[in-house]
């Protein structure tokens, strides 16, 4: 039997060409990021340290996953020569950017948390509480999110019995895919699985202060979780103090379908007229509706990759430059469970 040879054109091998140049290409990539991966760990226990805040000193930077791994590599980002990192229950490590180790390690840092806070109380009869969510899907209404700000919310204390938070719910407008149809109950929605970071601190004169718990406490929230996601924190042992306290929450970026947090580009990159580059942080879904229904005003942001960034409170006046002051909307309406105990 003899033997059939398929001709080969020059078409042919341009294609064979081509595609061994993108498999180089991808063999190369893929060697450049595995070196250019670096893990913080704990110098104690050697675990990861997961979701570290990674700031460039700029007002610019980026996290760690779940893992404690980010991406750095001069190429990414050539005028960055030292890397600000922290994280909950660590003390703040200062690296330079020449050769950067394959492995950071962060040293534990023992915060002594108010004892009321974390009491074991399990078996005392209490009362369950609920506060609204104050939800909107108006797209016009909404913050957009951004990983160099944090929003944070203040909560008085209601009563001085003792009160333990159990539930937290996040509004979130979802958006439609079809504008028209925008205003629909049934209309089919954007798709996005984004992870978010949720801390809590006590109130400072009126600002958020120390955190209640050194937990690192995440989650993922796609269309599927409708106008608000409801986070259980009752696991956390969070008791309000008597000053009240304040809900923060942070985008991290979006995530696969897993809900592993994804190498997103955070920045946009555009060239002035004088031929600078200017960053603009990438905005990231799902919106968060803003609320005129709080008679107080309790929502503050802070940009958190500059280094000893302050709390400033969302006002006309502060800093800031929004349509949303312009319509009044000065707070993000987080809604809250809680159970208040009655005495013994």
């Amino acid at each position: 039997m003899g033997h059939f040879f398929m001709p080969i054109n020059n078409v042919s091998l341009k294609s064979i060409s081509l595609t061994m140049q993108k498999f180089l290409f991808i063999l190369v990539f893929i060697g450049q990021i595995s070196f250019a991966q670096t893990t913080i760990k704990d110098s104690i226990t050697s675990y990861p340290v997961s979701y570290a805040t990674i700031s460039f000193g700029n007002g610019n930077g980026l996290f760690a996953d779940d893992e404690g791994q980010f991406i750095f590599t001069k190429k990414l980002y050539p005028d960055i020569d030292s890397l600000f990192i922290s994280a909950l229950g660590f003390k703040d490590l200062n690296v330079a950017t020449n050769n950067l180790p394959q492995y950071l390690l962060m040293q534990p840092e023992a915060h002594q948390l108010d004892a009321v806070m974390i009491a074991n109380k399990i078996d005392r009869k209490f009362k369950e509480e609920k506060l609204k969510p104050s939800l909107d899907d108006d797209y016009y209404n909404c913050w957009l999110p951004t990983i160099e700000s944090e929003i944070a919310v203040y909560f008085p204390k209601t009563t001085s019995k003792d009160q333990k938070l159990t539930h937290v719910l996040f509004p979130i407008a979802l958006e439609s895919k079809d504008w028209e149809k925008r205003n629909r109950s049934n209309s089919e929605k954007k798709k996005f699985s984004t992870l978010f970071k949720v801390k809590f601190y006590d109130n400072n004169n009126g600002v958020p202060g120390n955190v209640l718990t050194n937990e690192t406490i995440v989650f993922r929230a796609t269309e599927k979780d409708g106008d608000a996601y409801d986070l259980n924190v009752d696991v956390y042992g969070i008791y309000i103090p008597e000053n009240g306290f304040f809900v923060s929450l942070q985008v991290l970026g979006y995530t696969n379908k897993d809900g592993k947090l994804l190498p997103n580009k955070k920045y946009k990159e555009i060239v002035t007229k004088s031929g600078g580059v200017i960053k603009i942080p990438t905005n990231f879904r799902p919106l968060l509706p803003f609320t005129d229904e709080v008679e107080a005003k309790n929502t503050y942001i802070k940009r958190v990759f500059i280094n000893g960034n302050n709390w400033v409170k969302f006002d006309k006046g502060n800093q800031f430059k929004s349509s949303l002051l312009d319509k009044n909307l000065f707070n993000y309406g987080i809604g809250l469970t809680y159970k208040t105990y009655k005495d013994e």
